[in-house]
């Protein structure tokens, strides 16, 4: 049976996040909703990594097998005309091997968006988080090196985080100011539940000197969410592109040539 693979972006702002839930809007609902109309068949949808509710997406992937014969192009533009305006499919390409949207990817990279400025914005509500304190970005970028590497990332997961292990493998974390936003971009292997939010919250209390530089690097040791810093809120978090090794032909975002050359997946397959 044929798999097909897409890239979606969205504005998560009206969604309770990427899974389906009953009676709920999701991407994940609405998307399998409009590639059913499309191959006329029931269609179920595999993503790179679900996202929570308010948070974005420039670049997920996802994949789904189907008996039905549609172009790519069909398959992009058909889905287009039956999807809201807050979802977009913006390519699409047949499966290569034994591609998975999920556990094929050796690398995610998340952009978190901060307007700190003393003001609100009318016209990036939900698209970014708001600061009105001055964030020292330079400051938040030492910070962040310290969370480079495998580590147990316990002090940085959701309470109610189901992952079996706290370890991840931290590629890249750059902390940046480009006028009135400070951005962060990071890359892992795979995240925990909540982690780029915390990250983001332990990142900005560092930014107004509420904590020291090496802070992040206590947390890390500490190993206690407890101690951690605020969870930051999703509306300035986007889930910015997945990396995937060569031979599957998903262009490959520049981003990701700060990947070590040795970057491997995470390894979560369910065993045999």
């Amino acid at each position: 049976m044929p798999r097909i693979v897409l890239g979606i972006e969205y504005d998560g702002s009206a969604f309770f996040g990427w899974q389906w839930q009953t009676a709920r809007r999701t991407v994940q609902s609405e998307l399998e909703t409009a590639l059913s109309k499309i191959a006329d068949e029931p269609i179920t949808v595999i993503c790179a990594g679900r996202t929570d509710a308010g948070v974005h997406a420039l670049e997920q992937v996802v994949h789904f097998d189907t008996q039905a014969e549609r172009s790519m192009y069909g398959w992009m533009m058909g889905g287009n005309t039956h999807l809201p305006d807050d979802i977009r499919i913006v390519w699409a390409q047949q499966a290569v091997f034994d591609f998975h949207a999920r556990y094929s990817a050796i690398a995610r990279f998340y952009r978190y968006v901060i307007l700190n400025r003393p003001m609100k914005s009318a016209l990036l509500r939900k698209q970014v988080t708001w600061c009105y304190q001055p964030l020292d970005a330079d400051k938040m970028h030492r910070a962040a090196q310290y969370l480079i590497g495998d580590h147990d990332f316990s002090s940085f997961r959701a309470q109610g985080c189901q992952s079996k292990s706290p370890r991840r493998m931290m590629h890249f974390i750059d902390v940046y100011r480009k006028q009135e936003k400070v951005i962060m971009d990071i890359s892992a292997n795979a995240f925990l539940h909540h982690m780029v939010r915390n990250i983001a919250g332990v990142l900005m209390e560092i930014g107004m000197d509420k904590q020291p530089v090496d802070w992040t690097q206590e947390l890390l040791l500490i190993k206690d969410r407890n101690q951690g810093g605020i969870t930051a809120a999703p509306d300035g978090l986007y889930l910015g592109g997945v990396y995937y090794p060569e031979h599957y032909g998903i262009t490959k975002q520049p981003v990701f040539d700060k990947l070590p050359p040795d970057a491997k997946r995470f390894d979560d397959r369910p065993k045999a």
